[in-house]
């Protein structure tokens, strides 16, 4: 015998109940909401009144999806964790030129962080479409999200047959920035990346040898590194003397780390160019920190020109790209392909040097 104390359980409240109260169709509650331009203005309000009066909070999305099949959303793969993408500057340039050209098209954004090996969240993801953007491309979210076949836009990844791709100029950048150190006539030079070889925990805080730099993970990171390799060597600098330092994350502290080991080498390094403006801004408080004068001592050059370059002391010198043109650009792509559309097959943006104090003649 139920306790005549319990309070009564609520009612649940349906499309049904709205369609019995109002004494109309199913389908009238349903077109009140799905396809509005069925009824009547009149008619229309008087079924949302009584759904607000009874407390019906209107059709189940995920349901609505399914018969639509339409999810309403793209899903944007990152190779960081997800509170990555709120605290470093490029990528919330980036993520915002998405947002911009999913809003106008009436879509949300869903982020699938990665550094995780399960890909479930990719698998279940509720999305029409997805954009790749900066993984590796052995990560198995990268072929998880392929293999559902949904319309798929790879940003600053290794381009895909069949599958548009949008990357940003790094090899030249690169190159841009070690001839601009070169033409000061630096002949010691450093690197400072991340992640370059991906590993969970790192053996040492030594610099990496030559032979561990064709493993680099990132399509970008390789990308920089050839531009970095190349007119390095044709100046006469051989590749194995140039030291790499590869951090755990891109940040300002493990720039700031990396900077402190680089500059106890013998020869020390002149020139340090980093893969990352963060990287570079840790770089130059570190050598500061430790009684070094940038540039007059140590020039150093990022790579973003995030808005962060112009307010430290002394400015950055930087490769300069459009992070949120980036973005739109593969917005858009991945509108053109939801709409059935071809969209260019492949574009790469151009970026250009941005000299400013952090870098001086030796």
């Amino acid at each position: 015998m139920a306790n005549e104390h319990e309070p009564a359980k609520p009612h649940r409240i349906t499309i049904s109940t709205v369609a019995a109260a109002l004494g109309v169709a199913v389908s009238t509650v349903s077109n009140a909401y799905n396809r509005p331009d069925q009824l009547s203005a009149d008619l229309r309000e008087r079924v949302l009144a009584m759904a607000a009066e009874l407390g019906y909070p209107g059709p189940n999305p995920v349901a609505r999806s399914l018969r639509q099949q339409r999810a309403g959303a793209v899903g944007v793969l990152f190779a960081e964790r997800l509170p990555y993408a709120f605290r470093d500057p490029a990528a919330l340039m980036v993520l915002e030129g998405i947002a911009s050209t999913l809003e106008q098209a009436k879509l949300g954004l869903l982020l699938v962080p990665g550094r995780d090996d399960d890909t479930t969240t990719v698998q279940q993801a509720l999305v029409d479409g997805f954009i790749v953007y900066s993984m590796m491309d052995t990560d198995p979210l990268v072929e998880a999200a392929l293999k559902r076949r949904l319309p798929t836009v790879l940003l600053d990844q290794p381009p895909r047959p069949d599958v548009p791709s949008i990357i940003v100029d790094d090899e030249a950048g690169a190159r841009m920035a070690t001839e601009h150190l070169l033409s000061l006539g630096h002949r010691h030079f450093a690197i400072i990346t991340d992640r370059l070889i991906e590993t969970h925990v790192r053996p040492s805080h030594a610099p990496i040898n030559v032979q561990t730099q064709s493993e680099a993970t990132f399509f970008v990171t390789q990308l920089r590194l050839q531009g970095y390799r190349q007119p390095l060597e044709q100046a006469g600098i051989a590749w194995s003397d140039v030291p790499i330092y590869d951090c755990n994350d891109n940040n300002e502290a493990d720039g700031a780390a990396a900077i402190q080991i680089l500059l106890a080498r013998t020869p020390r390094p002149t020139a340090i160019l980093c893969l990352t403006d963060r990287l570079a801004l840790g770089a130059i408080a570190g050598a500061q920190q430790a009684g070094y004068n940038v540039p007059e001592q140590l020039s150093i050059v990022g790579f973003d020109d995030i808005p962060q370059a112009t307010r430290i002391t002394p400015a950055l010198t930087t490769i300069r790209q459009d992070h949120r043109q980036k973005g739109l650009s593969a917005g858009q792509a991945l509108i053109e392909l939801l709409a059935g559309q071809s969209p260019t097959g492949y574009q790469r943006l151009a970026v250009e040097l941005v000299v400013r104090d952090s870098t001086a003649a030796i």
